[in-house]
């Protein structure tokens, strides 16, 4: 194994409102029960959480969710549930997950989350493997595929519905909650948490399957409480915080940084209404701390650069001069330097401009924005730091609790996701591969010993699949995941992620996957940004009424050509795109296409896209294909 490195045991921030860790000044929380508990006590708000219903938002106190989640966890002990069983919980973002999750966990249970995006099979294959007691549902839909799966899980018991579900027969998760309240009065224990320690198992997370069936992680109340305590060290959010959630709670990165971090941290939580309403909730939560993937940055960028650059050739022309000065002022400011005159011109203008307006669509109070599941461009990046919209990127896996290294403000670094978190280590193998060792890694995977011994080597170190380096100043870099390398019929490796990553940043590219394994040169599946484009066809005067011909016109071609020709010119020539494709349609969670936290699942694309892939290699190299 290579060079390992530790990093210092705390790391302060220069944001406003400085706050450490809640728990630093009291007997340390070592279960999620007593977490929940201590800041429903200590830290309490009249808007622990906020729910939009029927077009206004509803505050629901700490006291109120106290009061439910007991309630809820009386009722659920009333249905027989024992300290250890596995309880599935089938839902969107809502405030009744996160009660079930805490009363689930109140019981000494288990919650298993799965992704509400989860096609039939898939879920059925979830409840199957874990073996559940009782599965909760939020809507009919979910409910229709959870009475599907239930014949897989002998010990399933009860379905238990949040929504009515007409003509279905099912326990509402409501009257369950009422008959926890009625029992209460009778015996107030039934709402007393359960006997858990740190060892005790909380959850188990089905990671999302890029390859073959998904795993059961065991992740224990200890793991996630010194994951979210470790962070905490490193970054500061407290009771004057309020964040917007719109990532899976099903995602154990929503779940410990968006969640459970911050009802530790006293932060308020809105939830978004969806993913489509998230620019409208954003506007009226106004959150000052945000958790995303790289996905929404990309969008966001995109639509910035489409609107800044669809008026004339002189407003084009100063966006681009500003861009351009913004971006050196970032890098001049992360330094530590003082940004040039010429820079600090340019960003002035830049913020007038156009940041301000970024700012404004964001609520206009962020602070700043945290950004995981994936590698995000250090181009993004430097813009929305140029824009007072700093983004921390960091890292980790469903293994590891997830954060395993982190970008503070103290200790900054784009192109890398920062340095180890406190008492996580991280060593680098012979190979390249990422190894990690701390109190945040799993039990192991559920029921696959063999899994789990092939994750887990001696000495506690835990194989991450990714390949990256440390930097002199410990910073950690990711350069691909070691299954998704591809290994050209020359025998050159190719790492995809760097060369997709810089084809997004043009704001005529939503997805690309690039492919190639055992071929002689690698190939590019491109899904345009389809309101830039046309965007850019109207300003052509090209026909936008027929989209499979807008992608075959030469002119659009060329275009693209010449994004790829850009890329390629920063690359050695076996790692250049010779060909690609141009596709008609978005990448989608619902086909099976993108994972639920919008990562590419390749296998799947190189299946379904399959004829269009050998079609590029039958055409020889040289640009786009048609």
């Amino acid at each position: 194994m290579g060079r390992a490195y530790e990093s210092p045991p705390a790391l302060a921030t220069r944001q406003p409102g400085r706050h450490t860790d809640p728990g630093s000044d009291r007997v340390p929380v070592t279960t999620l029960n007593e977490l929940i508990d201590q800041a429903v006590t200590e830290r309490p708000r009249r808007d622990m959480f906020r729910v939009k219903r029927d077009g206004r938002w509803i505050d629901v106190s700490s006291q109120e969710f106290a009061l439910g989640v007991c309630e809820m966890a009386a009722g659920l002990r009333a249905l027989g549930l024992q300290p250890g069983d596995r309880v599935v919980l089938l839902s969107e973002n809502r405030l009744e997950w996160a009660t079930a999750d805490a009363a689930i966990l109140r019981c000494g249970a288990v919650t298993v989350p799965i992704y509400p995006s989860l096609l039939r099979e898939q879920v059925a294959f979830i409840v199957g493997n874990s073996d559940p007691t009782l599965a909760i549902g939020s809507t009919p839909a979910q409910m229709e595929k959870l009475r599907a799966a239930a014949g897989r899980a002998a010990s399933l018991r009860h379905l238990l519905c949040i929504d009515a579900d007409p003509g279905q027969s099912c326990l509402m998760l409501a009257s369950v909650r009422e008959q926890g309240r009625q029992r209460l009065g009778a015996q107030p224990d039934l709402g007393a948490p359960a006997r858990v320690g740190a060892d005790d198992l909380a959850t188990v997370v089905y990671t999302s399957g890029t390859t073959g069936d998904p795993k059961g992680v065991m992740l224990t109340h200890g793991n996630i409480v010194e994951n979210l305590r470790a962070c905490l060290e490193v970054f500061s959010i407290g009771p004057q915080d309020v964040t917007l959630s719109f990532l899976p709670l099903s995602h154990i990165f929503e779940r410990m940084a968006g969640h459970y971090t911050m009802i530790h941290a006293g932060v308020g939580i809105a939830y978004a209404e969806s993913i489509d309403a998230l620019p409208a909730n954003l506007a009226e939560i106004r959150p000052t701390v945000m958790t995303g993937v790289p996905r929404v940055y990309e969008k966001m960028y995109a639509r910035v650069l489409g609107a800044a650059l669809a008026g004339g050739p002189a407003r084009r022309m100063v966006f681009l001069w500003c861009k351009r000065s913004a971006t050196a002022w970032a890098r001049a400011r992360i330094a530590g330097r003082r940004p040039g005159a010429l820079a600090a011109l340019g960003h002035r203008v830049g913020d007038a401009l156009v940041f301000s307006k970024l700012r404004e669509r964001t609520g206009g109070r962020v602070r700043f924005f945290i950004s995981g599941s994936a590698p995000l461009a250090r181009e993004i990046i430097e813009f929305f730091y140029a824009a007072g919209l700093p983004i921390l990127e960091g890292y980790g896996l469903t293994e590891t609790a997830p954060v395993i290294a982190l970008n503070t403000f103290e200790h900054y670094r784009p192109g890398s996701v920062g340095r180890p978190i406190p008492r996580v280590e991280v060593g680098i193998a012979g190979d390249g591969e990422i190894l990690t060792r701390s109190r945040c890694v799993m039990k192991g995977y559920y029921r696959n010993p063999q899994a789990t011994a092939e994750a887990l080597g001696p000495g506690g170190w835990f194989h991450t699949g990714d390949i990256g380096h440390l930097d002199r100043d410990g910073f950690l870099h990711i350069t691909d995941r070691k299954k998704d390398l591809i290994k050209t019929s020359g025998g050159k490796f190719v790492a995809p992620q760097p060369i997709e990553n810089e084809l997004r940043t043009t704001r005529y590219i939503s997805e690309v996957t690039v492919v190639g394994d055992g071929r002689k040169y690698v190939v590019a599946l491109i899904v345009p940004n389809f309101e830039n484009l046309r965007q850019y066809a109207g300003r052509h005067q090209l026909a936008v009424d027929d989209l499979p011909a807008l992608l075959r016109h030469g002119q659009v071609l060329g275009l693209y050509g010449h994004l790829v020709d850009k890329v390629n010119a920063r690359l050695p020539g076996f790692e250049q795109v010779k060909k690609f494709r141009l596709l008609d349609h978005e990448f989608s969670a619902e086909r099976g296409e993108l994972t639920p936290s919008l990562k590419v699942r390749r296998r799947v694309i190189a299946q379904r896209y399959h004829d269009e892939i050998e079609a590029l290699y039958a055409e020889g190299t040289g640009g786009a294909a048609p």
